[in-house]
C-alpha cells in the first residue's frame, strides 16, 4: 500500500476525539496528515472540546486539548491530497462559511477522492452542495441540513458508519472503529497482522 496524502481541516472547537484519534490512527497506519485551520499556520494550535453524551438531549461539551496545527492552509493545494477528513464538534459551523474551505470540499468530491465526515462535519459538505443523492450520516440534528442539500440522512446506531461513493460518515466518536475501517478501505489500506 502506498502511503496516503491526507488534507484534514480542524477550527477551533473541533471535537477533541474526533481529531486526535483519526489524527493518530491514520499516521500509525503510515499515512502523511496534514491538519490545516483557515487563518492559522503550522505550529499554531486549535481549542479542542469534548463532546460526550451523559442523558441530556444533547451532548455535553467540556474543554478538550490543544491540537497542533501541521501545515499552512493558505499554502494547501487538494489537488496535491488523496483524501480528505473533516473531524465534527462546532468548528464545521464557521469553516462552511469560508470559501477556500468550500472550494476543497468541492475538489474532492468532484475529482471522487475519499472523503470522510463525522458528525457537524456533514454541515461543511451540505454547505458544499456535494451531497445530491449521498446517504450520509451526521449528528442528528444535521439531518436537516444533509436533506436540504439533497442527501438521504442515514439513521444508523451511534456506534456505525456508512460508506457511499467516495463519502464516509458517521453521527459521532463513538463510530470511530466502524468508521475508520470503512474509510481505510475506502483508501485502499491493508492491515496484516
Amino acid at each position: 500500500m502506498a502511503a496516503k496524502k491526507i488534507l484534514m481541516l480542524v477550527g477551533d472547537f473541533v471535537e477533541d476525539y474526533e481529531a486526535m484519534v483519526p489524527f493518530q490512527a491514520l499516521l500509525a497506519v503510515g499515512h502523511d496528515v496534514h491538519v490545516v485551520c483557515p487563518d492559522k499556520k503550522a505550529g499554531d494550535f486549535v481549542a479542542t472540546a469534548i463532546h460526550d453524551f451523559e442523558g441530556q438531549q444533547t451532548y455535553t461539551e467540556k474543554p478538550g486539548h490543544r491540537f497542533t496545527i501541521t501545515h499552512d492552509f493558505a499554502k494547501t493545494n487538494p489537488q496535491d491530497y488523496d483524501s480528505l477528513l473533516i473531524p465534527g464538534g462546532r468548528a464545521p459551523e464557521y469553516l462552511r462559511l469560508n470559501p477556500q474551505v468550500i472550494a476543497a470540499v468541492q475538489h474532492f468530491a468532484k475529482t471522487n477522492k475519499p472523503i470522510a465526515a463525522v458528525c457537524h462535519g456533514a454541515q461543511i459538505l451540505a454547505a458544499a452542495k456535494v451531497l445530491e443523492g449521498v446517504r450520509c450520516s451526521a449528528y442528528p440534528a444535521c439531518q436537516p441540513e444533509v436533506e436540504a442539500a439533497g442527501g438521504h440522512y442515514a439513521h444508523i446506531a451511534v456506534t456505525e458508519a456508512v460508506t457511499d461513493k467516495n463519502f464516509v460518515t458517521a453521527p459521532a466518536w463513538p463510530a470511530h472503529p466502524a468508521w475508520l475501517a470503512q474509510y481505510l478501505k475506502l483508501l485502499g489500506t491493508e492491515i496484516h497482522l
